[in-house]
């Protein structure tokens, strides 16, 4: 049985904001967490120029009108939500609350109000209809005359979610983004990735998780263009898929949030004679999120590289790359976030470091697309593939999908 899949939009006002200008927002309801549960997601939006701190109760009575009665169901705060929310100035943070309900409960079309918190009335949405509500729908349609069908109605042609897994299974992984700095002996810089999840989710049927669940394929393709050059050609472009492992995060009572990495990978630029580059490596990667308050978190990832296969196209690569690299980002989801690589061989003393800088571009500009202003540095030996022996420096700027 598929557990209350609620689509919900309703602004919610607490006894605190007769002092705070803390709002809270029911953003989503319906996805489940590792037991199946479905879940309430809070925004907690803050409009003030000071920061706010909002106790979040373990529990939460709400009520459902259905028909002419009223069921009482039970909000229970996620146990890696803290008690009291810290919601910076002008942000906001979210929270979660799983929905404890009886199995006999069906909301669609019910009436949810939270006692608590304010005695405003929303109309719960379920995202399919269930068996009776279809049922219920037809018996009021006129029927068509006999011997005669009515068309179904079909998905737009634009749909291609339609009977496929693809979307479901997609996400991002690599930033996305496009920058370019004239005048720093380099090109415009182009990058796409994206993961894809090739086992799909059991968590979407419902059912426990398994390790199939972190199995994903990733692919990233970065390209060099040379706007100076006559007819502005792509002087490189590096093609890197790979097969990798995702752990499943794991959140310590301290707070830090815990995870791993490990695939395998193939870069290449796609090229044949003297300009052929690729390289195979096996990599493991642990990952670790700290939070630092405010809403700000420090994320670090220690990399460990083993280059396997043929390497007659780039013979000496481990002298300007090494076999480890640390990746290291400080900010906020909301708000601005410094990223860095970098990549190291100790024994030549030679490397290379990138920064990433980004903002929400909407927040600077009082709404809009949903960009990030994106800065862009290099430093060091091997930006790409064809260049992994020469030593460069880039600064660029432009914007970002993904950060």
């Amino acid at each position: 049985m598929r557990a209350l899949p609620f689509a919900i939009a309703v602004a919610i006002a607490t006894p605190a904001q007769a002092t705070s200008p803390v709002e809270i927002v029911i953003g989503d309801a319906g996805q489940r967490d590792r037991d199946g549960i479905a879940l309430v997601e809070l925004r907690l939006l803050n409009g003030g120029s000071a920061a706010q701190t909002i106790p979040l109760p373990d529990r939460i009575e709400a009520r459902l009108g259905i028909g002419n009665g009223i069921r009482t169901v039970w909000l229970e705060r996620a146990a890696e939500i803290p008690a009291d929310a810290v919601v910076p100035a002008g942000g906001f943070l979210r929270a979660r609350y799983r929905i404890c309900a009886p199995s006999d409960l069906a909301p669609d079309g019910a009436i949810l109000s939270i006692p608590a918190w304010s005695s405003q009335q929303v109309a719960v949405t379920l995202r399919s209809a269930s068996p009776e509500a279809r049922l219920a729908q037809a018996a009021t349609v006129p029927q068509a005359p006999a011997g005669k069908r009515e068309p179904e109605a079909a998905s737009p042609p634009s749909d291609r979610a339609a009977g496929n897994a693809f979307l479901a299974n997609l996400s991002a992984y690599e930033p996305i983004y496009a920058v370019y700095g004239p005048g720093t002996n380099g090109d415009a810089r182009i990058q796409i990735s994206f993961k894809y999840q090739l086992f799909g989710s059991r968590q979407a049927d419902g059912l426990p998780d398994s390790w199939r669940d972190g199995v994903h394929f990733g692919f990233t393709q970065r390209m060099f263009w040379d706007l100076g050059a006559h007819s502005s050609p792509f002087r490189n472009i590096d093609f890197q898929p790979e097969l990798f492992y995702l752990t499943p995060s794991a959140t310590l009572s301290s707070g830090i949030s815990i995870s791993g990495q490990a695939g395998v990978r193939h870069e290449s630029n796609g090229r044949d004679g003297p300009a052929s580059r690729s390289i195979n490596s096996i990599y493991v990667a642990p990952m670790a999120a700290i939070p630092l308050g405010d809403g700000y978190r420090l994320s670090v990832a220690p990399r460990l590289s083993l280059y396997v296969g043929d390497r007659s196209d780039n013979p000496d690569i481990r002298r300007y790359r090494g076999n480890a690299g640390l990746f290291m980002e400080v900010g906020k989801d909301e708000g601005l976030r410094l990223s860095t690589t970098t990549r190291f061989n100790v024994s030549s003393g030679k490397g290379a470091l990138g920064a990433d800088l980004s903002y929400p571009l909407a927040r600077l500009l009082g709404g809009g697309p949903d960009f990030y202003l994106f800065g862009q540095s290099f430093v060091g030996y091997g930006e790409n593939l064809l260049d992994y022996d020469r030593r460069m420096t880039r600064l660029r700027i432009g914007v970002a999908l993904v950060r």
